[in-house]
């Protein structure tokens, strides 16, 4: 029911009678309990000639979730309201020490907890390998982090419920609940989460498909050439991470220009682009063809409704779309067949958090967790 007027706001109470096919009268009693929750309320609509009707909308103002989005290089903890809005944020450098991170990620969440009373759980979105059911962190390379059982520790810390995926997982949920408005009525699509790696987020039927113990999803490391111009985080210089993600782009422009860049950050190298670089331009552009290379073997795999690019390289779209749907034509073997349709992110740099927060947000909204 929440989620009816989530998505068609604002709504009556017979037209989500008529849509669920539920009886007035059990509608009714359902929206007195989200009204009594906070988590609805009713506006007058407009006559077309008789009594103005009542409609519902959703209360979206107040903080109602906290996420904590586990990085590479830094760390957020940020509130955040019903329809996924930031609201309050700390930011930190992720210690290398996983129980210094950890301390860090308590007090931040303690101190929300504090002056924010109507908090209902907790999302932690992590870099690496996640058994989403027992809330613990596989393994997390870059740290070398082992079996860390995040969700158990922060919940008997905090006090509150607490629900962990891996980034490209919680991304994609993400989407799903609060991105680009084509994706409401899609069941089946892909996240690519281009990042310092690479990594995919895949939703089945409306959830997220974790596979056994959290392992599905790890396309990145597949094989689509030799010699790229970065090792993966496995060491690979094979893997589509290697050839298609940020350091594989930033490596390409030290290549092209003939000195040493390792200072120059991704969202630089995109705004030299848009400038007009033309060596930033080529390595870009470089990498969506290795993208769209590695999304050509998803759709032929799985053949989702849609891919969706996520990641700081979304807001490069204008200057990669068309080298990026070449290369998926170009690899396509099913030309008879409508491909899936691939497009940039709308959450922008935050796409991590939003899929932290989601992970709260998927409990108010779906009848059922994501698988």
């Amino acid at each position: 029911m929440l989620n009816y007027v989530r998505e068609k706001e604002p709504i009556s109470r017979a037209e989500i009678s008529h849509e669920t096919a539920l009886q007035r009268s059990t509608v009714s009693l359902i929206v007195e309990e989200l009204k009594n929750e906070g988590l609805v309320y009713e506006i007058e609509g407009e006559s077309t000639g008789g009594r103005p009707p009542t409609l519902l909308k959703l209360r979206a103002a107040g903080c109602i979730a906290i996420g904590v989005d586990i990085g590479t290089a830094q760390t957020t903890v940020a509130t955040g309201d019903l329809v996924g809005r930031v609201l309050r944020r700390e930011a930190f450098p992720t210690d290398p020490d996983l129980e210094v991170t950890f301390q860090r990620i308590v007090t931040a969440i303690q101190n929300f907890i504090a002056s924010e009373p109507a908090i209902e759980g907790i999302g932690v979105s992590l870099p690496g390998l996640v058994d989403a059911e027992t809330g613990t962190a596989l393994f997390i390379p870059h740290f070398k982090w082992r079996d860390w059982s995040i969700a158990d520790e922060l919940a008997k810390a905090t006090g509150m419920p607490v629900s962990v995926d891996n980034d490209a997982n919680a991304a994609a949920l993400a989407e799903l609940w609060l991105g680009r408005p084509e994706i409401r009525d899609v069941r089946d699509f892909i996240l690519v989460l281009v990042e310092e790696g690479l990594g995919t987020g895949i939703i089945f039927d409306g959830q997220v498909y974790h596979g056994m113990v959290g392992g599905a999803g790890e396309f990145g490391h597949m094989t689509i050439g030799r010699g790229a111009p970065v090792a993966c985080a496995a060491g690979s210089d094979e893997c589509w991470e290697a050839f298609a993600s940020e350091r594989a782009a930033l490596a390409r422009y030290s290549q092209l220009q003939s000195s040493r860049t390792e200072e120059l950050e991704f969202t630089e190298l995109i705004d030299l682009a848009f400038k007009g670089n033309e060596a930033a331009k080529s390595a870009l552009v470089e990498t969506a063809y290795y993208l769209g290379l590695g999304i050509s073997n998803l759709t032929k795999g799985l053949s989702p409704e849609a891919v969706i690019l996520g990641g700081e390289i979304a807001r490069a779209w204008p200057l990669i779309a068309d080298a990026l749907h070449n290369a998926i034509a170009q690899n396509s073997i099913c030309r008879g067949l409508p491909s899936s349709v691939a497009f940039a992110s709308t959450l922008g740099s935050d796409t991590r958090l939003m899929g932290a927060l989601s992970l709260v947000l998927a409990g108010k909204f779906a009848s059922v967790m994501p698988a």
